[in-house]
């Protein structure tokens, strides 16, 4: 780090103080974790902006974790974040006004500052990329209450969804910890995900128009980007943020099942690259294209949380042809690709996503395809709904 950034930091840099965190927890940020140490007391010269804190508590030898909790924050320059450890929830609580005044002037008096890890800030270009529309409203709008996003609060969901190897290993975490269901833990609920509907029902309107509205999402994403977000491109773009990084970096299913459903209503659609959201496409291209860069680095490296028993969440199903991203991916490239007038950003973005799926997963993708030509696959569950009309 160069002398100058370090300065800066040390005047403007968000301080996040953890007390009393045991020894041998997990703890990370953004996309650093570490073990706690026993003189361990907080993060330093952190970036002011969005970062997501997560913790997996340990048993006293450091050999058995819990399901991964973590919360995002949003901190302005020079503001110290407090939380401290509840030992009976095995969580990290928030303090009174009072303490976080008391404290964060202990902070600005440096009566902590040997205690505190430096951020690592060469990691925070992926973090960067991972959250670039993540913001305040995005975070106020989607945590639960009390801000803990965990999937040892996605019990039911998990008995409830078909699952795939991946559910299947958030599952085995939550069934084999004995940190499952800690004693008198203050319920929780999930996020405030935004509901996308798989497919378009509507009273009123005939077969052939029916059939028109699921094979082509466009309209569908005009309606929700109206709806729920007051046609903030942003906020929808934070949303799909914000849920990967609850999945990825905190093995949220529902994070993930929100993320899927997202990405499904971008792929799905055949009007808007090309007319009404070329601009909005290319955004989301980048988005998806740093996502899932990170994940298959992060699965495939042996990094802290691998050694530590975390479940492999990019397991072989998605490396596979049969897989829902593959399907999706398979038809809008082809649509992209197969254009003879595209915006030329959209279209170098589509291209360098390909190769990036080419070079990880040895994925080949047909030249052709596209309503009009689109194969779909009588078991794919992305296949839109054609309503037969009678004669």
């Amino acid at each position: 780090m160069e002398a100058e950034t370090a300065l800066e930091l040390v005047k403007r840099g968000v301080t996040l103080l953890l007390l009393d965190v045991p020894q041998y927890t997990l703890l990370g940020i953004d996309t650093q974790m570490f073990s706690v140490g026993p003189n361990f007391k907080g993060i330093k010269m952190i970036p002011p902006g969005p970062h997501f804190v997560y913790f997996s508590s340990s048993s006293r030898v450091g050999k058995e974790f819990s399901p991964v909790t973590g919360f995002f924050i949003d901190a302005g320059p020079s503001e110290v974040v407090v939380r401290k450890w509840n030992q009976q929830e095995e969580r990290l609580a928030k303090v009174s006004e009072e303490e976080v005044e008391r404290y964060s002037q202990a902070v600005r008096n440096m009566e902590f500052d040997r205690y505190l890890g430096p951020y690592n800030l060469n990691q925070y270009g992926d973090w960067k990329r991972l959250s670039n529309y993540i913001a305040k409203d995005t975070i106020e709008r989607l945590e639960p209450i009390g801000g803990d996003i965990t999937v040892a609060c996605e019990s039911d969901l998990i008995k409830s969804t078909q699952k795939m190897p991946m559910e299947k290993a958030l599952d085995e975490q939550l069934s084999t910890s004995k940190f499952s269901t800690p004693v008198d833990r203050t319920p929780c609920r999930g996020c405030y995900y935004t509901s996308i509907p798989r497919m378009v029902k509507r009273t009123g309107i005939e077969g052939r128009e029916l059939t028109s509205l699921n094979l082509d999402k466009t309209q569908l994403l005009e309606t929700i980007l109206v709806k729920d977000y007051g046609g903030s491109e942003d906020l929808l773009l934070g949303e799909l943020q914000f849920a990967f990084v609850a999945f990825m970096i905190g093995h949220s299913l529902e994070a993930f099942l929100q993320w899927k459903s997202l990405v499904a209503l971008f792929l799905g659609c055949i009007e808007a690259p090309f007319r009404t959201r070329s601009q909005l496409f290319t955004k989301f291209i980048k988005v998806i294209y740093y996502q899932l860069k990170y994940g298959f680095r992060k699965e495939s490296s042996n990094s802290a949380s691998n050694e530590h028993g975390s479940p492999a969440l990019l397991d072989d199903t998605w490396f596979s042809t049969d897989s829902f991203l593959y399907r999706l991916c398979k038809d809008y490239f082809s649509l992209i690709l197969g254009a003879s007038v595209v915006d030329g950003e959209l279209l170098a973005w589509t291209r360098k996503f390909k190769d990036l799926l080419h070079n990880t997963l040895g994925w080949n993708f047909p030249q052709k395809s596209g309503v009009e030509g689109i194969c779909f696959e009588e078991d794919d569950e992305y296949a839109p709904t054609v309503e037969m009309m009678d004669d």
